[in-house]
C-alpha cells in the first residue's frame, strides 16, 4: 500500500523564511509543498482562506505571513493586528474546520526583556509594543480555537540569501563602505532561517514533536553589535567597515532588552 503523501501549505512564502523553506523543501521528495505570497493568499480575507482549503486537502499550514514592522505598528496598531491577530484567528479557523495541523512563526517579542536570563515556554508574555501585542494575540487565538497546533517563536530571524533583514543590510552597507552605528543595549539569539526551515521539515512535518509551543533559535546570545562584528569578521570586511557602538540608539517603538530564548 503506498504511503499518504503529506501536502503542506505555506502562506507567506516570498518572505525569506518562505523563499528558505521553498529552497529546502526540494530534498523533501516524500512531502508536498503549495507555496502562497501575501498577495496570492490574504489571511486577512476569510472568505479566500476557506476556498482555497476547500479545492486542497492540507495535512499542514505554515504560516510565515506577518506584518514585521515593529516601528510602523506603534503608529498604524490596526494595520498590525489585521494580519497578525485577526489573519491568524482566520486561518485558524479554517484549519479547525478542515483538520489542518498549524505551524505558526510567532516571535521574541511577546516577552517584555525585563528578565536576566533566557526565556522559556514557561515564562508569562508581556508584550511592551504594539507588534509584540498583536503576535501574542494571534498566539491565543491558536491556543484557544486548535488543538493541533505549533507555535514557533524564534528571535533576530535572518537570511543570507533572501529578503531585507539585519545580515544582508550589514553586508551591504559595510562593502559600500558606509558608517555603521549599531547598539550594544539589546541582547537576542540571531537565527539563520536555515535553522528554523529545518526545524519544521524535520521534524515539526513528521510528527517527531507533540504539538505546543517552542522556541527556535541558533542559542547563541549576543547583542546587534556582536552580530554586526560576527558578519563583518566572516566576509573578511573588519579592516574596511567603520563598525561604530551607538549607545544613544534611539527607536519610535520599545525593545526588550533581553530577548534570548531557550
Amino acid at each position: 500500500m503506498a504511503s499518504t503523501v503529506l501536502k503542506t501549505l505555506i502562506i507567506g512564502s516570498s518572505g525569506q523564511l518562505g523563499q528558505t523553506l521553498k529552497e529546502l523543501s526540494m530534498s523533501f521528495k516524500d512531502m508536498a509543498f503549495d507555496f502562497k505570497s501575501s498577495t496570492e493568499l490574504d489571511i486577512t480575507n476569510p472568505s479566500s482562506i476557506n476556498e482555497l482549503f476547500q479545492k486542497n486537502n492540507y495535512s499542514h499550514c505554515i504560516n510565515c505571513a506577518a506584518y514585521t514592522n515593529v516601528e510602523q505598528a506603534e503608529k498604524t496598531p490596526e494595520a498590525a493586528s489585521k494580519v497578525n491577530t485577526e489573519g491568524v484567528r482566520n486561518l485558524s479557523l479554517a484549519c479547525k474546520k478542515h483538520g489542518t495541523t498549524l505551524i505558526h512563526i510567532s516571535t521574541d517579542y511577546v516577552f517584555d526583556g525585563e528578565k536576566d536570563s533566557p526565556y522559556t515556554i514557561h515564562d508569562k508574555p508581556n508584550p511592551i509594543n504594539e507588534y509584540g501585542k498583536s503576535k501574542l494575540r494571534g498566539e491565543e487565538h491558536i491556543r484557544n480555537i486548535l488543538d493541533n497546533h505549533y507555535i514557533l517563536r524564534t528571535s533576530w530571524l535572518y537570511s543570507k540569501k533572501y529578503g531585507h533583514n539585519f545580515y544582508r543590510t550589514i553586508l551591504e552597507k559595510a562593502k559600500a563602505g558606509q558608517e555603521l552605528r549599531i547598539t550594544d543595549q539589546q541582547l537576542g539569539s540571531p537565527t539563520n532561517t536555515d535553522t528554523l526551515a529545518r526545524f519544521i521539515l524535520e521534524e515539526i512535518i513528521p510528527g517527531n514533536k507533540p504539538f505546543g509551543t517552542y522556541h527556535v533559535t541558533d542559542g547563541i546570545p549576543m547583542t546587534w553589535h556582536d552580530f554586526a562584528k560576527r558578519i563583518l569578521e566572516e566576509h573578511g570586511l573588519t579592516e574596511k567597515a567603520k563598525l561604530v557602538l551607538d549607545r544613544n540608539y534611539r527607536t519610535f517603538a520599545k525593545r526588550p532588552k533581553n530577548s534570548v530564548l531557550i
